[in-house]
């Protein structure tokens, strides 16, 4: 009886972390403290391997998979798509995001009754229009909610097709085999919005030619207004209609003088490649990732081990270069709870998506079990947008 006793104690005063540990099925995922991780799963032309590591207070990554029909009607097109969400400061974008994007898609695709890249336009720029409605609604209420954005990357393979659509700085990679070596390179397939790129900043001055201070390096960083890094993105509406830049929004994001156009767009980035039987897999990731791996060092994780937990393993790779970088051991970093662990890492979301090359050739005819995954974290509800969380990406 004392045993029991002392066993229940020791789980009511485990540290918070180790509580959310290992709950869940593996169909759904599993936590483990601030990971969320699915090792393998299934999709319409491959496996694919998901993991999420929490570091802000609350998860602003979000992301899905989705496999199976790609439209509102069965004869509709047929596929997989990836979306990884990368919120700043809140998780409302991001979170609307990953519960409209996907709809809108389905909705535009049966429309036309194929996948396209107006399709894809379309669903985008209804995602923008409807978390502007959301703002303008709680914008009494909850005026911060107009400081609240996200990045957007968005993966479809389809017909042995595969649209990426980009608005910010997640980022698309492909791992291909080259024939003659039988080396697995690196090809980036996403183009990013960030003002650090040299080509983004020419970008913004030819649109605003007569504003000197569109872009400002501020504390050794470039910034769009000094405010934030990306150009593009959904939400951040305080830079994209005047009415929204003012008070009682705080101080910190209203501008001095007033704009005429918006600053910041929602329109992405989109290319399209045909899928060839030497590519191997496809890597999705916020930036948290890449500040810490290049693109060859994550297609060679993913190429030289199972692909079971690829996912986790290019996570558990990025926590173990920041832990490393600020000399402390990744033990240690893992003790860290959310919040604080943003001093250390952003949230981080991956997904790696295997191509079975059989079956992509025989892609626009397979028809299997609808998937619907989305990654998962430590999910509390969003009741208020608390000044420290409002930073930008």
């Amino acid at each position: 009886m004392l045993s029991r006793l002392i066993e229940f104690l020791k789980a009511c005063w485990r540290p918070s972390s180790d509580r959310y540990a290992r709950s869940g099925s593996d169909a759904a995922g599993r936590q483990d403290g601030l990971l969320w991780y699915k090792d393998t799963g299934q999709h319409l032309i491959g496996e694919f391997s998901m993991a999420v590591v929490q570091a802000n207070n609350l998860l602003e990554d979000q992301s899905q998979i989705e496999s199976g029909s790609l439209s509102l009607l069965d004869s509709g097109p047929h596929g997989t798509f990836v979306g990884v969400y990368d919120g700043h400061g809140g998780p409302e974008t991001s979170r609307y995001i990953n519960d409209h994007l996907f709809q809108h898609l389905k909705r535009f695709a049966s429309e036309q009754n194929s996948m396209s890249v107006d399709v894809i336009r379309k669903a985008f720029q209804a995602t923008e229009e409807g978390f502007l409605s959301v703002v303008s609604k709680q914008w009494p209420m909850k005026p911060q909610i107009a400081a609240v954005g996200s990045c957007c990357l968005v993966g479809i393979i389809c017909g042995g097709t595969l649209y990426v659509a980009n608005l910010g700085d997640s980022r698309a990679v492909l791992g291909r085999v080259v024939n003659a070596t039988g080396e697995v390179l690196a090809i980036q397939l996403s183009l990013e919005h960030n003002a650090s790129i040299e080509s983004v900043r020419q970008e913004l001055h030819s649109m605003h030619p007569d504003d000197a201070q569109i872009v400002v390096l501020k504390h050794n960083v470039w910034r769009v207004k000094g405010l934030i890094q990306i150009s593009r993105s959904i939400g951040d509406v305080y830079l994209k209609r005047a009415e929204f830049n003012r008070e009682p929004l705080y101080a910190k994001f209203r501008l001095r003088e007033p704009f005429k156009r918006p600053i910041l767009s929602s329109d992405p980035s989109i290319s399209v490649h045909e899928l060839q039987p030497h590519d191997q897999f496809l890597i999705f990731a916020s930036d948290g990732l890449w500040e810490h791996l290049n693109n060859q060092e994550a297609v060679d994780i993913v190429q030289n081990n199972p692909r079971s937990g690829s996912a986790r393993r290019l996570v558990k790779t990025a926590l173990q270069e920041a832990a490393k970088k600020r000399e402390m051991r990744y033990s240690d970093l893992k003790k860290i709870d959310r919040g604080v662990r943003r001093h250390f890492h952003d949230d981080i979301t991956v997904i790696v998506v295997f191509l079975d090359s059989n079956l992509v050739s025989r892609a626009s005819t397979l028809r299997g079990p609808a998937l619907s995954v989305r990654g998962g974290g430590i999910n509390l509800p969003a009741k208020t947008l608390a000044p420290e969380q409002l930073g930008s990406t």
